[in-house]
């Protein structure tokens, strides 16, 4: 239910505040249809005359009715030339501006196993598929029922008897489309899969690049691309063959309808049962438009049930994984964060972090260490809710993490991982994410973060290039840090912040992040720097997912425990 109702309003949004313009493009649409029955009006009429019938309008008389057609043609041209591009503008940047709404209302816990080929693939090929098989697809059927009931009118005021026989022989191209039109929305569905196959096989090789190369692995990437690439070729193929073939059986089978018509019709003529020559031309012309709808219509509602599909495809993935439904609100940390006996495995299997207990104080810096495998990153990932199906509890001052909003937890925290992610945007934007701050607020991050010497070198305005391609990986840590000191965080979580900085720009980050003050400050840390490990007010120690040892510095090294060997090792 909840799906089909997110369908709904993802469709509505193809509308909303967009009929006057739909309205402007179905009126060219029924213009354009009726100056299609009169045009064949008119061709019976010169015919007519032409051959002498009795009764024929006259050709001055028709001459000035084909000036008036003309005019009226262009209006309706320019009409729809006016309304039907600005309604799918329209249209198309509402759905995919909503849908990419909905997507902003993840939580990261909602987020963290989805990958994003979906949703890339959703508003950019499916995306395209709906906006020609579905918006487009429906003036086209207006113009079609138009022309089609006009056309059966008019051929029963010629003739009842040839209407009949029209009617009769246009069940032949009906049987062969809806025989054939039916298989269109497989394929679409089978087209968007691959799609998005293709789509996150792309992103994977451009993201890995430099891994390729130094791998010279270039071949076996290039086959695996290539394997991607391919199983969406033929898909497509296959959707391209089964649109030509509806087409085509269409086309025949109307081919055939018409000259049976058109055969009937000379007969009758000839026999002199009540039709003319100029009556016969345009039965011939009123059939393409009851076959032509006829044979199109499987085909068109098939592609019209297809990018339904896709829309309800999308409609899933933004369903899936509903986000934490927490609704208590916080808006700073006061007093600390403490840890009650919590466990996590991740799936539900076994598990990584057994009991654990621990109390960090508001305004405090932690240190977490450990070895490799030993839950540090793990326990950051329940620390921020990135995870909540853990057992135990987390209270942010004395609020269990579970029952807080996901929205007031994010204006609370920060994070900054090993690989800062930089929008291709100036640096100013980068640290204040787009959104307004006080000048005086946006200097004062700046300093602290430590980045005057870059903004002074380059300016604020310097473009950082994809993925921060401009910045050394020091001054992205310091964007990062920067960027949770102007949106006034209390809390900061450092995941391996410095892991892939050398030495020195390691120490000077670190040594920000310590300098900060009134943040809570917990960063999981895989160098043992004695320098920087003193200044933490408590080191937490992980072992196996449990806390071996908790205390500062001096302490943990007089106990000469775990701490004590993985420091002296590490040096």
């Amino acid at each position: 239910m909840r799906n089909k109702t997110l369908k709904n309003r993802l469709t509505a949004q193809f509308y909303r505040g967009n009929m006057p313009m739909l309205c402007l493009a179905v009126f060219a649409s029924l213009v354009s249809g009726t100056l299609n029955l009169i045009l064949s009006w008119i061709m019976q009429q010169l015919i007519d005359s032409a051959s002498g019938v009795p009764g024929a309008l006259s050709i001055g008389l028709l001459a000035k009715l084909c000036g008036i057609f003309v005019l009226l043609c262009v209006a309706a041209s320019l009409l729809q030339y006016a309304a039907e591009p600005r309604f799918i503008r329209r249209a198309m940047r509402q759905y995919k501006e909503f849908a990419f709404e909905k997507l902003m209302e993840k939580s990261i816990s909602s987020f963290r196993d989805e990958g994003t080929a979906a949703y890339l693939s959703a508003l950019t090929n499916d995306a395209s598929s709906i906006e020609a098989d579905f918006l487009s697809q429906q003036l086209s059927v207006i113009t079609k029922a138009v022309t089609f009931s006009g056309a059966l009118s008019l051929m029963l005021w010629y003739s009842p008897l040839m209407t009949a026989i029209a009617v009769g022989v246009t069940v032949l191209p009906l049987i062969a489309s809806v025989l054939t039109g039916r298989q269109i929305a497989a394929a679409e569905r089978r087209v968007s899969d691959r799609n998005r196959d293709f789509t996150a096989a792309l992103g994977d090789c451009l993201a890995g690049f430099s891994v390729v190369k130094t791998f010279k692995a270039e071949r076996e990437i290039f086959r695996l691309f290539a394997e991607k690439n391919r199983a969406l070729e033929d898909e497509k193929f296959g959707r391209r063959r089964v649109k030509i073939l509806v087409g085509m059986i269409g086309s025949v089978a109307g081919v055939l309808a018409q000259l049976g018509v058109f055969l009937i019709g000379a007969y009758l003529a000839l026999t002199g049962r009540g039709l003319t020559p100029g009556i016969v031309i345009a039965f011939v012309n009123l059939m393409n438009f009851m076959i032509e709808p006829v044979a199109e219509l499987p085909g068109l509602l098939a592609s019209r049930k297809a990018a339904l599909g896709l829309i309800g495809k999308l409609a899933d993935a933004l369903e899936r994984n509903p986000a934490n439904t927490g609704n208590t609100a916080l808006t700073r940390l006061e007093r600390g964060i403490r840890l009650e006996h919590v466990s996590f495995g991740y799936d539900g299997k076994k598990e990584v972090l057994h009991d654990l207990s621990a109390e960090l104080e508001a305004g405090k810096a932690y240190a977490v260490v450990g070895g490799s495998g030993s839950g540090k990153s793990t326990l950051l990932q329940l620390l921020t809710a990135a995870r909540t199906d853990y057992r135990g509890q987390i209270f942010y001052d004395e609020t269990e993490l579970r029952t807080v909003s996901p929205e007031s937890l994010y204006g609370m925290i920060s994070s900054i991982q090993q690989n800062v992610f930089v929008f291709n945007a100036s640096i100013r934007d980068n640290v204040t994410m787009f959104r307004s701050f006080p000048q005086r607020e946006i200097d004062a991050a700046i300093a602290h973060a430590h980045l005057g010497g870059l903004i002074r070198e380059r300016g604020d305005g310097y473009l950082c290039g994809e993925n921060g391609a401009g910045l050394s990986g020091g001054e992205k840590q310091r964007i990062s840090i920067a960027r949770s000191l102007v949106k006034q965080s209390s809390v900061l979580f450092a995941d391996e912040a410095t892991a892939a900085l050398d030495a020195q720009t390691a120490s000077l980050v670190a040594g920000d992040i310590l300098d900060l003050e009134g943040v809570t400050r917990i960063v999981v840390t895989h160098t043992l720097n004695e320098a920087l490990l003193r200044r933490y007010d408590g080191i937490l120690v992980l072992k196996n997912g449990r806390i071996e040892e908790c205390g500062s510095f001096d302490a943990l090294m007089e106990q000469k425990g775990y701490f004590h060997a993985l420091f002296t090792v590490a040096q």
